[in-house]
This record gives C-alpha cells, structure tokens and sequence, in this order.
C-alpha cells in the first residue's frame, strides 16, 4: 500500500508544483523558444521536470531505506536535476551536460556500487568489472541521453517511459528483495502522470532537461537494478526490450549523423516522431504510433524474460529492422499518408430514431456507470485496509478537484474516476455478495453488454460527432493502462479465477467513462459525484470492518 500512496503522493505534488512554477517560468528563464528543430509554435514554461523531479524524489526519500544504493540513486539524480536546470534556463549545450551525466552515473556506480557484471554472450555469463564499470557508465549515459532526445512531442517520453517502468515494477514485484525498485518504479510513474495533466498535446508545460534526464537515468537505474541484483535469473538481454524503442532510436540517429558527418552530439531533425510527422501523421497519431510499438517491445520482454540472450536479442533486432526498415521504406518511396476532407455533419431527421439511437443510450451510460460504481461498492462483502485509505484519499481529491479543478475534462479527474473504478470493479470480483453469485454470470454479463452496445450507440449514431470530437487521446489511453497496472501489481493473487471478467469489465467501464467525461461540459456530472460517494463508502465500510 505504500507504493500506491508514494504514487498518489508523487502525482500530487507534480499537480500542485507544475502551475505554480510556470508562473515564475518568465522570471527564470525557464521557457522553451519556437526552433526550426521543434514542431511547437508559441513559447512554452520547461518547468514539467520540477514537478516530476521534486515529486517522486520527495515520498521516496521517506520510503526508500537509508542504505548507500538508496542515496547513490537520489543524490545522482539531484545532480542530473541540478545540471538539467542549468540547461533549461541557460541552454549551456550538450558538453556541460555530459560532465552532469557522468558524474550521476559515476555516483550509482562507485558510491551505490551497482554496475553490470551479468553480461550476454560471454563465456560463464559475467565480465570483470574492470569492463563492467565502463560499460554501466556509457550504458546510463546513453539511456539518459535517449530520453532526453525522444521529448520531441508532447507527452512522448513520459509516456514511453511509463511502459517501461510498469515493466520493470511488474517483474520486481513478483521477486523477492524487489520492493526497493517496485518503489522507485511507482513514484516516478506518479511524478510523470502529474506532469502529462498538462502535458497532453496541446502542451502547457514542457518536462525540459531537468525531468527528461531524470527519467532516462531512472530508467537506466531500474534496469541495471533489476537485471543484476533483484533477479538474477533473468536473461541479461531483457533490458532492451524492457527499454524498447528510445535505445534504437538514438542509435540509429547517431548512424545518420556519423553517415552524414555531422557531429554526432548535435540535434537533429531525423528522430522517430520527426520522420513519422514528415510521412504525413499528425501529432496525435505518431504519439499513440510510438506509444504501441513501445508497449509492443516491452511486453515483448516481459513474456521473454527468461529466455535465452540470443532469442532476446534476436527478437529486438527483428523488431527494430521492421520498424525503421518500414520507415525508410516509405520515406524513399515518397509515400506520404493522404488524407480526406471530412464528411460534413449529418442530423437525423427522424426524431424517434434520434432519441433511440443517441439520447437514451447516453442517458443509460450516464445513470448506469455511476449506479454500479456506488451499488457496488456499498455490497461488496469486505474492503481491505489499504483499497480504504485510498478510497478516502481519492474521494478527498475529487471533491477538491470539484471546486478548484479546471473540469471533468482534466486528466487529474479522469486519474481520480478510473482509480476508484478499478478498485470498485476489482472488489466486486473478488468479494461479491453470497446472494449475487448464482446470478453473476447472466446479471453481469447482460449488464456490462448493455453498457457496451450503448457506449457504441451513443459514439457511432451521435449527430455531434465531429463536435464531440471523443476519442482517446494518447494520455488517456496511458492512464487507464497504468492504473489497471497499478491495481494489477498491488494485489498479486489477482490472476486467477475472476482475472478475465475483472479485465473485460473495467475495458468496458473505462469506455463508458471517458464518453461521459468527454460529452460534460461542466464541472460537476453524475459520474464525479457517482465516483466520490463511491469512494467514501469504500473508505467508511474498510474502516469500520477493520
């Protein structure tokens, strides 16, 4: 329970920090200028790494133990916060930068004393440190440095580096002496969800330096972490698909730059989400593009993990050819995605047909979300002690994002609605009412199918579907996963008899959600209030049960 409480925690002080600092942005000098290079066109506050950066270091210096791993971990990545800063404000290049990675990676690798020594393809499966230590050092600073140069489009690293921590803290916690590394992965997944709240395309906040190279270090950390010490059992080979797309990506920007003499440090035009823009795709599309080839490799890895380094390796680089291979495939091709103008607006002249196929659908979602998520809450036979203290703790977040929030549009509600309905559907799986059972499988299944047939009524009949605009952006489709994943981790029994139904339920559910949130206009709706009480009444029975 501490590691969701580190989550939230991190989260919130990333939402609390992050607009208070793009006040002060001007004053400071921390504001990112329209370049030939960057594909946004108004001046944009790079504060976003202070709110990632200050709100996963601050829970993890209380929960993290006092051991010299722990600080190794902090203290690097306050020097790589220190020298990002410097960079966001000043623009000091890349070789000063290089000098503030070497030493957070020096710091790890002497003071924490972690470095690789399990190492794919040698005889006996170890190196001497005497390779070791230089390998771990070029290892972080080239991971630092591929985060650091997938922030091209809004949300892209944070959420590409989501995939990879959820990977990491999902094999860490099935291990035992992995709690440490299932922390880390936590918080900073909390600090990163905090930033993408303003982080959705069109971006307010840039994450800058300062948060692009503390993840990339983070992750780097993880990896070496996991692979070397937590679980040594798996293949040493897995970090590349648990990193997936950023480490190919640098490299072959690197390729083209050496093949084209440039300076290989130097900031180019020719990444990944560059050259899928330049084949036609908008902002939103080459986001949710990477974002599924990154889920792709790290799943990939997650399912591999105990297979041999050459399966691995084999399994990345096959990967990698198809992906860039395809890319360079259509850039030299001259295909380039066309597109249409869309259809104008078409209204239904039949008003009972209308009222069919789009009002009551919606009214059906609108009511039968909310019912679900309060009635079952109130029926189910227990709530645990820790799903109670953080039924409160989000109820309490709601109501406050009630009066202060920018709307149900924000990705904080959005967070805050999918977590308690996660936890709903999860304890209703679990722990049904005895009188339910005989009745679970048709009450359920024709419930949850209504709910299905009208959330495709309510989108495909719509008259004001191009108004409505609903579809998941890239940042919902990331939180819903993460937070799934989240309740996934925490309560380790999960698979097993009711795993499938929870996973098609809460599918069905998240749908249904970010319908209504999408459609309401204003700042209070059935399904905030349904989702509150909800929440308090989760929090008041565990309480009183426990």
């Amino acid at each position: 329970m501490n590691n969701l409480l580190a989550l939230v925690a991190a989260m919130a002080i990333s939402m609390v920090l992050i607009p208070l600092m793009s006040r002060l942005a001007p004053r400071l000098g921390l504001v990112d200028v329209p370049s030939q290079r960057k594909v946004h066109a108004a001046p944009i506050p790079r504060v976003g790494g202070v709110g990632i950066v200050v709100g996963s270091l601050v829970p993890l210096m209380l929960l993290l133990a006092p051991d010299k791993l722990s600080q190794a971990y902090v203290y690097g990545a306050s020097v790589l916060f220190l020298f990002g800063l410097w960079d966001d404000v000043f623009e000091i290049g890349h070789y000063p930068k290089f000098i503030g990675q070497v030493v957070a990676a020096l710091i790890v690798i002497l003071y924490g004393d972690l470095y690789v020594v399990r190492f794919p393809f040698v005889p006996g499966g170890e190196i001497s440190p005497d390779l070791g230590i230089p390998f771990t050092l070029v290892a972080i600073v080239g991971m630092i440095n591929a985060i650091n140069h997938s922030d091209g489009l809004d949300g892209l690293a944070g959420g590409e580096s989501l995939f990879s921590l959820g990977a990491v803290g999902l094999l860490a916690f099935f291990v035992s002496g992995g709690e440490g590394a299932l922390t880390i992965a936590f918080t900073v997944i909390g600090g990163i969800l905090g930033f993408l709240r303003y982080n959705t395309h069109p971006a307010r906040v840039f994450m800058g330096d300062s948060g692009s190279q503390f993840i990339g270090y983070t992750l780097a950390f993880l990896a070496v972490l996991l692979t070397q010490r937590v679980d040594v059992s798996l293949s040493p080979s897995v970090v590349l698909l648990l990193l997936g797309l950023p480490i190919a990506d640098i490299l072959v920007v690197l390729a083209k730059r050496a093949r084209g003499g440039m300076n290989i440090f130097q900031a180019t035009r020719n990444h990944i989400h560059h050259r899928l823009l330049d084949l036609g795709f908008v902002h939103r599309e080459s986001v949710i593009i990477i974002y599924s080839l990154q889920m792709i490799f790290v799943t990939t890895g997650a399912v591999l993990r105990l297979e041999s380094d050459f399966v691995i390796t084999a399994v990345y680089l096959t990967y990698c050819v198809v992906i860039f291979g395809a890319i360079n495939y259509a850039e030299r091709s001259g295909w380039r995605l066309q597109r249409t103008p869309g259809d104008q607006t078409k209204v239904m002249a039949h008003e009972v047909l209308k009222h069919v196929l789009v009002v009551l659908p919606r009214r059906f979602l609108a009511i039968s979300i909310p019912f679900f998520l309060m009635g079952a809450s109130l029926f189910v036979q227990s709530v645990p002690d820790d799903f109670a203290k953080m039924s409160l703790l989000v109820a309490a977040l709601i109501l406050l994002d009630l009066f202060v929030g920018s709307g149900q549009h924000s990705i904080m509600r959005r967070a805050l609605i999918y977590i308690i309905a996660a936890q709903v559907g999860y304890l209703w799986v679990s722990y049904r009412p005895d009188y339910w059972e005989g009745f679970a499988d048709v009450g359920e299944a024709l419930f949850f199918s209504l709910i299905a047939l009208a959330f495709t009524a309510a989108v495909k009949f719509s008259p004001r579907r191009r108004k409505i605009e609903f579809e998941l952006t890239a940042t919902d489709y990331l939180v819903a996963f993460c937070l799934l994943a989240v309740l996934i981790i925490s309560r380790g029994h999960l698979w097993g008899s009711g795993s499938v139904t929870f996973v098609v339920q809460m599918i069905i559910v998240f749908y249904a959600c970010e319908l209504l949130i999408t459609e309401k206009r204003g700042g209070w709706s059935w399904l905030s209030l349904g989702s509150m009480i909800a929440g308090i009444i989760l929090g008041v029975r565990g309480l009183l049960m426990n």
